[in-house]
């Protein structure tokens, strides 16, 4: 038995099976074929074939019947928890070595200030041997060697465990004198690649802690710890970075196609989308002076005398089409 009611057929007894009971214990028996409840009564012990004739049922009393129904419920309820007690016992041993802990850090947690943005990285890259890093432009724009001072020497100590470098920069800091003086610092397997556009600053140690920032301004940032999202943004810089054209320690010229410089061309991918000049600009990294310039130059390369005709005769020149 299973302990179910479906099992024991109990849910069976309606009125029409206890009609049939009732005219067994009414007239001592009933005949077989004529009792239609009479499997359902057989099972719960409340009829049984006669004796002498296998084709009359003859009933058993409710007190009887009743206490033999209400033992079998008990001596399920007895295995059930000779069940429980088996369990217990086989669980534990697992028990009392106790589980693991679950993480009490929570994985995501932002910091405030600068200065203790930059303390609570020291803490990640403690013992760290990895460290991944996207640098936007302004990263070197007001350059103080005081603040960069100790991020060298950081860097210097994860290089000094044997760990690597990987950085990644815009296009116009690759003949930026700060960055070169850094570089020329450090010793180790350290590399450094730029494109033209890069995300916001990333900060990855070790792919086990991202920081990125929280306000437009740095002065927040968010410490990621969930695996899932440092582990997509590890995969983010490792597909900008094999797109990436390698600056340090062995530069890697970029071409000029037919006269149209790669800065040039970025230009104008991002002019034939209808970006402004100051658009333009901020997400290659440069001033809007020093985009315009390159602006009319790409005009002066194609021929071209004005804003509109600029797009017609880059869509037409297929620049755009042309990979270094």
């Amino acid at each position: 038995m299973t302990g179910n009611a479906r099992d024991d057929g109990v849910e069976a007894l309606d009125a029409d099976v206890l009609g049939v009971y009732a005219r067994a214990l009414h007239q001592g028996h009933v005949p077989a074929p004529a009792a239609a409840g009479a499997p359902h009564l057989l099972r719960l012990g409340l009829l049984h074939p006669a004796f002498d004739d296998p084709d009359r049922l003859e009933p058993v009393t409710p007190q009887i019947a009743l206490h033999r129904l209400l033992r079998a419920s008990a001596d399920r309820v007895a295995e059930e928890r000779r069940r429980e007690e088996r369990l217990v016992e086989a669980l534990e041993p697992l028990l009392r070595a106790g589980a693991p802990e679950a993480p009490t850090a929570p994985l995501i947690t932002p910091h405030s200030g600068k200065e203790r943005i930059g303390r609570i990285i020291d803490e990640a890259m403690t013992g760290a041997t990895e460290l991944l890093t996207v640098q936007p432009h302004d990263s070197y724009t007001n350059y103080d060697p005081a603040l960069h001072e100790p991020a060298i020497l950081r860097d210097q100590a994860l290089l000094d465990r044997g760990g690597r470098i990987r950085a990644l920069y815009q296009h116009t800091l690759r003949h930026a004198p700060p960055l070169a003086a850094r570089y020329e610092r450090l010793t180790g397997d350290v590399e450094a690649r730029t494109l033209d556009e890069i995300t916001e600053r990333l900060v990855i140690v070790d792919r086990e802690v991202a920081f990125v920032p929280a306000t437009a301004d740095r002065s927040s940032a968010l410490e990621v710890r969930h695996p899932a999202l440092v582990g997509f943004l590890a995969t983010i810089f490792d597909r900008l970075w094999r797109l990436a054209t390698p600056m340090y320690p062995q530069a890697v010229r970029q071409r000029t196609l037919n006269g149209v410089t790669p800065r040039q061309r970025a230009i104008a991918a991002l002019l034939v989308e209808g970006h402004t000049d100051a658009v333009v600009a901020e997400r290659l990294g440069m001033n809007v002076r020093t985009a315009r310039e390159h602006i009319a130059k790409l005009a002066a390369t194609l021929g071209s005398g004005s804003r509109a005709q600029l797009g017609f005769l880059i869509a037409r020149s297929g620049i755009l089409d042309r990979t270094e």
